[in-house]
Order: structure tokens, then sequence, then C-alpha cells
């Protein structure tokens, strides 16, 4: 099995590109190097330099390799397909000017589904003619990414958007075809759906391309699904914890990809509140520790 272990910006704090709270991008790549990471996603386009001279000398500097990088914009709102496409087509050129491969497709939060993150029966559902759209606005990225530019697609669920819970991830999987549009398999929102990432994993391991470790912490779970929290509110309750600490089995998670002979990356991502007095670089130290400790 060669698996490599990576991390993201989103470890740091780094939701969106143009958030003043964000760190500076050279210190993000540092302190991923410094912490035992041979890999970094893209981030938000935009945090990181468009130019690719700029950005490949810092890579460089820190022997790191571009992953792949994520559009998280509001697929679910037509309203918004510019700015979807705009972040789509921006990524792609970033990542193939890096030869990095995979492109991360997550619908955005949106207000409609807030407020029953983790809750699936309580969850608002498109009718037949909006989920036909926003699958289709899905699909025109994938094929983008995978026709034009030569990238492994993979569609990531994320809790309080509307691709979330398992049935609504198995029922698109199930409508594009694998050829177009792969899975990123995330083990926190997994949980956090209120699915067992586990089983998802051992039945869908051949769809699986590429994965984000991330932990729940069970506990923070049960109280912000009994009380509507929203998503970003939850980050900053810690619902994502360090790797070991909650109620991802990560051991199970080895198991499964070892079993398949998944090959290719693993992706660190724990998602924090950056206005809180938090240290990212001692959560990626202690996380990449956990890792090692269990094989990876």
């Amino acid at each position: 099995m060669t698996i490599r272990i990576g991390n993201a910006p989103c470890s740091w704090g780094v939701e969106f590109a143009d958030d003043p709270r964000n760190p500076p991008w050279r210190s993000v790549l540092k302190e991923c190097a410094e912490a035992g990471y041979t890999g970094i996603e893209l981030g938000p386009v935009g945090f990181m330099p468009e130019d690719p001279v700029v950005l490949a000398e810092a890579l460089s500097e820190h022997d790191l390799e571009l992953i792949g990088g994520v559009v998280f914009r509001p697929f679910h709102d037509p309203a918004a397909w510019d700015d979807v496409l705009d972040g789509a087509v921006r990524t792609c050129k970033a990542l193939t000017a890096h030869g990095a491969q995979h492109l991360v497709l997550i619908d955005s939060i949106s207000p409609r589904r807030a407020p029953t993150a983790g809750r699936a029966s309580a969850a608002e559902q498109m009718d037949a003619d909006e989920w036909a759209a926003y699958r289709d606005r899905i699909a025109r990225i994938a094929r983008l990414g995978s026709e034009e530019y030569g990238l492994t697609v993979g569609i990531h669920a994320h809790a309080a958007g509307f691709m979330d819970f398992e049935p609504e991830l198995d029922r698109l999987l199930n409508e594009i075809p694998e050829e177009t549009l792969k899975i990123c398999f995330d083990t926190g929102h997994h949980s956090y759906a209120g699915f067992d990432p586990v089983a998802f994993m051992a039945r869908n391991i051949g769809r699986i391309s590429y994965m984000h470790f991330k932990d729940i912490d069970p506990m923070v779970k049960a109280d912000v699904i009994a009380k509507g929290t929203g998503f970003y509110d939850a980050c900053g309750q810690g619902i994502f914890c360090n790797l070991g600490q909650g109620d991802v089995q990560f051991p199970a998670v080895r198991k499964v990809l070892l079993d398949a002979g998944f090959e290719g990356w693993c992706t660190v991502e724990q998602d924090c509140d950056p206005t809180l007095d938090v240290r990212p670089m001692d959560d990626a130290v202690a996380n990449r520790k956990y890792l090692e400790s269990i094989g990876f």
C-alpha cells in the first residue's frame, strides 16, 4: 500500500480566500512541511498565488507537492452559476499548472440546510426538477475537470449543504457516470451526517479516488445537532477534534484502504475557527503522529 499523507489550509482556519483572519500562505506551507506532511491542498482559489512560478518556488522550498483543490461553491443555487464556474476554472488551471490531480467538488452551505446538519430526517429536500438541475450543474463541472483538464474529480459530501447525507450521495453517484465523477471521501463529514464512514468506504472503495481524514467529537456532535447549531459555530466548539480522539475508527479506515490496495493521497482536514486561541501547528503535528502510530 502506497499512501501519502497531506494536509490542507482549512486546518489553519482558511475557508475563504478573502478572509482577513487568514494566516499568511507562506506560513501555512512552512508549518505544513515542518509538521511532517509531504503534500498540501490549494485551499480556496486565490488564497495561494495564482502565478504558477511564485507558488512553484514556494512549494519546492518546502518540499511539498500540490495534491489538489476544492471548489466549495453554491452548486445548489442556479443564480450563483457564474461564481461556481469561476471557482472551477481557476482551480483547474492552478492544479494543472503544478501537476496536481484531484479536483474536489463541494456544495457549500445553504441557509435552507444549515439548521438540519446531522439530521437527515428533518432536512429539506429538493423537488425533482431542482434536483435534476443541481445534479446537472455538478456533472458539468465534473466533465470540465475530467475531460478538459485531465483531472480526477471527486464529489465530497459536506455538512449543511444539499450534498450532505448518504442517500443523497448514493443518488448522485447513481446518476453521474463513474468515469466522470468519483468520490473524495471525508470521514468526519460522513459521521457528522449520522452515517457510518467505514461501512460506506467498504461498499464504495472502488470509486473512492481521494480521502479526507477528519474526526468528530461525539459529545460536541450530539450537542450541535440537538441545538441546530450552524456549521462554523460547531467548528468553533471543536466538533472536528484531533484524529484518534473522536468517533471515527481510523484503524478500521486503514484496513479498508489496505485490503483494497488503495494508493494515493489521504489529506488531513481539521477545520478550525481562526478567531479562537488555537495552534494549528500543534494539531497538525499531533495528527501526523497519530497516523504514524497506526501505520500510515
